[in-house]
């Protein structure tokens, strides 16, 4: 059951709140100051927080600006019989859920602490979402090779300098790039990826600036472009070898300028977004093509990063197998399988021209055609 701490100096308003938050089966701990309120908290988790304003001792904006580092994702409605609208704009500024005037409305009560208790849920649920989205994009690996990649992102990633990831397909790039935001101060804000190569050369510009209503046939609304998507945040342009040479001339102005216009627009739009670009093209050899813009080229490698291939980091595959096996046991439901070290040895030894988004595929197909012990015979039978 949920459990709500009411901290408040009058016992007439604790008893009440107490018996009807009690009634909807809520575990319910009474602190009659700031001063115990914040004991509590340091003692126990709780799912909300009511809280008095106009308290002895501590009040209740102090407490609240004190939780924030105690509790920080514990929803807090204050209460107050001296409720006015700045001090209810001050709370929630100081990040207060709600904000309730005495005595509170039973039913505005009881709704508010649902939904707060909604919230407190969400959050929990993001922030394990993203330790599992964090987990699946693990690099794996401590081979020389991939302890050059790692220690570059450590370097590089607390920077807002623009990097470009070069490998061939499936060794990792993309991790790369999310490693560089998860790692730099624009963390909180949101990581933005556009394949280049999916998007047709007719719609690469809309893609990434965005649209005017009416600014061409199917423009029926207003669209927002991922350069403002990931305002605040990282944009990562992958496969941007397979960019047009129009759409190549707006980025560089973007980068330049750190402005974009929308497709018929004619307002200039400030865009704050660092660009991670990844390519498995040489663009050098592109740019001799008069494929790509070399100026370009220059504006997005300020920080040049190479994912090397699998086949030149074999000692990495023994870990990676492990983690896959970890990984696929997760998404099935099921217990993770073990692999002998023959089967380990005979994998290591093969051609992977897919690279680890192979190896991963390998790994699942073994999963679901071998027993319980993955053997240097299923490896020889399904690895290939």
């Amino acid at each position: 059951m949920p459990k709500i701490l009411i901290i408040d100096d009058e016992r007439s308003i604790r008893y009440t709140l107490k018996e009807i938050l009690e009634y909807e089966s809520y575990t319910v701990d009474e602190a009659e100051d700031g001063e115990r309120g914040l004991d509590l908290l340091q003692k126990s988790k709780y799912d909300v927080v009511l809280c008095d304003i106009k308290m002895p001792k501590v009040d209740g904006m102090e407490v609240l600006e004190k939780a924030a580092v105690l509790a920080p994702d514990t929803p807090f409605i204050m209460i107050s019989a001296h409720g006015t609208i700045d001090t209810a704009v001050e709370a929630t500024k100081m990040g207060a859920y709600d904000f309730l005037v005495k005595p509170p409305d039973l039913n505005r009560l009881l709704v508010s602490v649902r939904n707060a208790l909604d919230k407190a849920t969400l959050v929990t649920e993001t922030k394990t979402l993203k330790k599992k989205i964090s987990k699946t994009y693990e690099m794996v690996g401590s081979s020389p090779a991939l302890g050059k990649v790692k220690s570059t992102i450590e370097k590089v990633a607390p920077t807002d300098a623009r990097v470009l990831v070069t490998g061939p397909n499936g060794a990792g790039k993309e991790l790369v790039a999310r490693a560089l935001h998860e790692q730099s101060n624009r963390a909180q804000g949101p990581m933005v990826e556009v394949n280049c190569a999916a998007i047709p050369s007719e719609l690469i510009e809309s893609e990434l600036f965005g649209h005017e209503k009416g600014s061409f046939t199917s423009a029926v609304k207003q669209r927002i472009g991922k350069f403002e998507q990931a305002n605040g945040g990282t944009l990562f342009l992958d496969e941007i070898g397979d960019m047009s040479l129009s759409a190549q001339a707006k980025v560089l102005r973007a980068l330049q300028e750190h402005k974009i216009t929308r497709v018929g627009g004619d307002k200039d739009i400030s865009v704050d977004v660092r660009v991670v670009a990844a390519t498995n093209k040489n663009l050098l050899e592109e740019i001799e093509a008069k494929n790509f813009r070399e100026d370009l080229y220059h504006r997005l490698s300020v920080i040049l990063i190479h994912v090397p291939p699998l086949n030149e980091r074999r000692e990495d595959i023994p870990d990676l197998v492990h983690k896959f096996l970890q990984d696929v046991a997760r998404d099935y439901g099921n217990k993770p399988k073990t692999i002998t070290p023959e089967a380990l040895t005979y994998l290591q030894g093969l051609d992977w021209r897919g690279n680890v988004r192979e190896l991963r595929n390998v790994v699942e197909r073994l999963v679901i055609m071998s027993d319980d012990t993955i053997t240097e015979e299923d490896a020889r039978q399904f690895a290939k």
